[in-house]
C-alpha cells in the first residue's frame, strides 16, 4: 500500500486574508524604544491594522511598549 500525505497549504486560506484593526492607548517612549532612531508618539489612542499572521507579535509589541489594547475588530 502506498499512502500520500498532502502537506501543501491552500493560498486562499481565510486566515491569510484576514486583517484586524487594533485600537491601542497609552503608547509612550520607554527604555525599549529609546534604541529606535525615532520617537514614539504619545497620544490618547492609535489605530493599527495588522494581518492575522502578525496579530500575536503585534499584541506582544504593544505590551512591551506599555500600551493597552482597547479593542480588536476584524476588517472586511
Amino acid at each position: 500500500m502506498v499512502y500520500q500525505i498532502a502537506t501543501s497549504r491552500s493560498t486562499s486560506s481565510t486566515s491569510e486574508n484576514r486583517s484586524f484593526q487594533l485600537e491601542v492607548s497609552g503608547l509612550h517612549q520607554n527604555e525599549s524604544t529609546d534604541r529606535n532612531n525615532y520617537a514614539i508618539r504619545s497620544s490618547a489612542s492609535v489605530l493599527l491594522t495588522v494581518p492575522y499572521s502578525r496579530l500575536s507579535a503585534e499584541l506582544q509589541r504593544v505590551n512591551r511598549l506599555g500600551g493597552k489594547v482597547v479593542s480588536i475588530q476584524p476588517l472586511g
